[in-house]
């Protein structure tokens, strides 16, 4: 319990460092764009895949559930967009992004810190927390959600297609569904919810790396807990933002 609460006051002490004004903005801003290319444009490939398939078994799913003839289909069209837009784009998404930029952000800033480029940085004056985490959180603020509302289009768009080429229901009968009873508050609500996990991934995933001592076996298992712990807040938070936004 102590380890518990060590660690707590350490991640609290590092962010104070981290959320410090930026000592040149022009490197700031060169690295803000790589970051935002690095850990966002990169993961685009995997979210389009992940969302439309996902759509797609959600739409079979409701589909062959149907089996009254009192529920319209166009209620297919409806589930999807409500799991998408709800649950599936904001949560499930980010835990993916959890395992492939968490581990990336703890691996690349523990490699820096067991083969002493940050003590280097922290020699020549460079507040390196700062340096190092600060636009790796700004990045992923910035185009988590940008990734979020395009995982909604390809979750739905997938589960459209899937609907077409089973002859399940119609496209009049999907795309009706998708405008039942839509409220923009829905994606508001996920978009905050993006932008909470976003901060949770990059924050936690940089601390890892950033206490990581020893060697390449060290940065491995730095890694791996940053996942793990990414993953566990998120499912956490998932509740509790829920809960504060829903009711």
């Amino acid at each position: 319990m102590i380890k518990v609460f060590t660690t707590i006051g350490n991640y609290v002490l590092l962010m104070q460092k981290v959320f410090s004004r930026p000592q040149k903005g022009r490197i700031f801003w060169n690295q803000l764009m790589t970051e935002i290319n690095s850990l966002g444009l990169e993961s685009l490939g995997i979210v389009a895949f992940i969302s439309a398939f996902m759509g797609a078994v959600v739409s079979i799913q409701t589909a062959y559930n149907i089996t009254s003839p009192l529920i319209p289909m166009s209620m297919v069209g409806f589930t999807v967009r409500q799991s998408v837009i709800l649950e599936f784009s904001p949560t499930v998404i980010s835990l993916i992004l959890a395992g492939k930029v968490g581990s990336r952000i703890a691996s690349e800033i523990g490699t820096m810190r067991v083969t002493e480029q940050i003590d280097a940085l922290e020699i020549m004056g460079v507040n390196s927390a700062n340096y190092l985490i600060f636009p790796k959180i700004v990045a992923s603020i910035l185009i988590n959600p940008v990734l979020i509302v395009f995982s909604m289009w390809m979750g739905i768009l997938g589960g459209w297609v899937a609907m077409v080429a089973t002859g399940l229901v119609s496209t009049n009968d999907f795309v009706q569904g998708i405008r039942i009873d839509f409220q923009g508050y829905t994606i508001f609500y996920a978009i905050t919810k993006t932008i909470f996990f976003a901060f949770i991934i990059s924050s936690v995933s940089g601390f890892y790396g950033y206490i990581t001592r020893g060697g390449a076996l060290e940065v491995g298992q730095a890694s791996t807990k940053a996942v793990v712990f990414s993953s566990v807040i998120i499912i956490l938070f998932n509740l509790v933002l829920t809960q504060l936004l829903l009711t």
